[in-house]
């Protein structure tokens, strides 16, 4: 397949543009004006459309395959979610419309989803208030952390320190640091969760609090966890739950119960709404009573005629952390899918992905190392320590993983585990799918020792080969970039 440049024919054009006879009253400083043409295709209508339909074609989503993608969860999106997004007086509305008076009443239903949908997950974490404002999961932990900075600054409190487990998300330090903290790394014990040796010797008075994924990367849930926000909450600290995880044990655990003060989501993850490729995604985050304060502004609040409207007044607030209220359509989903499954159906939901997760680890643990073998929740990392003997590393696998016609799972992660394999197949794919998947696999760790080097060599099967990252990496063609 051609790239769309070398479709490119001089003076071929898909839309032709009168001159405009509007008076223009904007002046740019000349120094802002383009000097050249921009290096554009030049493609007729027809050109563009079938470029970019062979394109999508060849693409790869959950629509067309099964995605064991770790914790990042390529779950399947219900279609009735896509289409009541979809509804005009909801597509349509624009963020500056008036709240109640005059055009009001466009923006009515709008606000009792955005309200509504702060009670749900209330319910469902243990929280006093959630904001619906984090476009992310970061997004939501750098939220998190900032309200409880503020927190600890009202109270006088002199705190440099947030804790977080070695086998954290990349993103828990990297928000504690934007945040100001000093990021401190609790390792893992040997049944592979946060150990308690280690975190009572490095509580102190400067904590500010605690990090925590559970079940963690590995897919393990901590026993010790309400001891944990005990201790925490011990050196005046607060326990902060990265809900990344959520799918396991949602409708079955609540973070509030356990002690955590404050808790984000990743709607993607949990609540099937879009994911991938840099977004759309949402990263609400629920706080208990204490914090209720420090929230970002506006929330939504029920009026006492029933009507819905902002408040701003709120003098502790951290702030705005994104324009307007998020990503409304992602949350819109949310909503639908969370009223779609209910209570019960929640429940099945951490049921199933957790069976579907062991049932993966039990079959394939014959043919791949299991550094850590005990029951896991939603997700199981092997290792391909034992195909390294044959020189064939994890990232041959997962390439060759796409020649068998899925995606790769995450690789090399967590960094505790050693050519990691990180499978996560979510409670909506069958028991078929899976049995495929775990075919493919074993017929990978069956090549790695017979034919090693057709992993080497892998992927052939589509448009573009193995790749020289690191060739890429270091030799960047700066002329192609302007």
């Amino acid at each position: 397949m051609k790239l769309v440049f070398e479709k490119s024919v001089p003076g071929r054009r898909g839309l032709r543009v009168s001159k405009s006879d509007v008076p223009t009253s904007i002046h740019l400083r000349e120094d802002l004006l383009r000097t050249r043409d921009a290096a554009l295709p030049e493609l007729s209508e027809l050109d563009v459309v079938r470029h970019f339909t062979e394109l999508s074609r060849r693409n790869f989503g959950v629509d067309t395959n099964f995605y064991p993608l770790g914790s990042c969860t390529m779950k399947y999106n219900p279609k009735v979610c896509e289409r009541i997004a979809s509804y005009p007086g909801f597509a349509h509305l624009h963020p500056l419309l008036p709240q109640l008076h005059g055009g009001g009443m466009l923006t009515q239903g709008a606000l009792e989803v955005l309200y509504e949908m702060d009670r749900l997950l209330r319910e469902l974490c243990g929280m006093s208030a959630f904001t619906m404002q984090p476009m992310a999961g970061a997004h939501g932990e750098l939220t998190g952390i900032m309200m409880m900075a503020a927190y600890h600054r009202d109270r006088g409190n002199k705190k440099s320190i947030i804790l977080a487990p070695d086998s954290a998300h990349g993103t828990n330090p990297a928000s504690a640091a934007i945040a100001g903290y000093t990021v401190k790394t609790v390792p893992s014990d040997e049944t592979g969760v946060m150990s308690m040796t280690a975190l009572k010797e490095m509580l102190s008075d400067e904590v500010a609090g605690l990090m925590l994924t559970s079940p963690n990367t590995l897919g393990l849930f901590n026993p010790h966890v309400k001891e944990i926000c005990d201790l925490v909450h011990s050196v005046d600290g607060l326990a902060y739950y990265d809900g990344a995880n959520l799918n396991a044990i949602v409708g079955k655990v609540r973070p509030g119960d356990l002690g955590f003060d404050i808790v984000h989501l990743n709607l993607h993850k949990t609540f099937a709404t879009p994911h991938g490729g840099g977004g759309p995604g949402a990263g609400p985050v629920g706080v208990v009573e204490k914090l209720v304060d420090y929230l970002p502004v506006s929330t939504v609040v029920k009026r006492q005629d029933g009507t819905f409207a902002l408040d701003y007044d709120r003098p502790k607030t951290i702030g705005y952390i994104a324009p307007f209220y998020g990503n409304f359509a992602v949350v819109l989903r949310a909503y639908v899918y969370i009223l779609m499954v209910g209570r019960e159906g929640l429940k099945r939901v951490a049921e199933n992905a957790v069976l579907n997760a062991n049932y993966i680890k039990e079959k394939l643990k014959p043919y791949y190392d299991l550094p850590y073998p005990q029951t896991c929740k939603h997700e199981c990392v092997l290792s391909g320590s034992r195909q390294v003997k044959h020189g064939v590393h994890a990232l041959d696998l997962a390439k060759g993983l796409i020649d068998a016609g899925f995606h790769p799972p995450t690789m090399y992660f967590p960094l505790i585990v050693k050519e990691a394999l990180m499978i996560e197949p979510t409670e909506c794919e069958s028991k078929a799918t899976m049995d495929a998947f775990i075919a493919a696999m074993i017929d990978l760790a069956r090549k790695a020792e017979t034919d090693p080097d057709s992993l080497k060599n892998a992927p052939t099967t589509t448009p573009v080969g193995r790749l020289d990252e690191t060739a890429a990496a270091r030799n960047v063609n700066i002329a192609s970039l302007e």
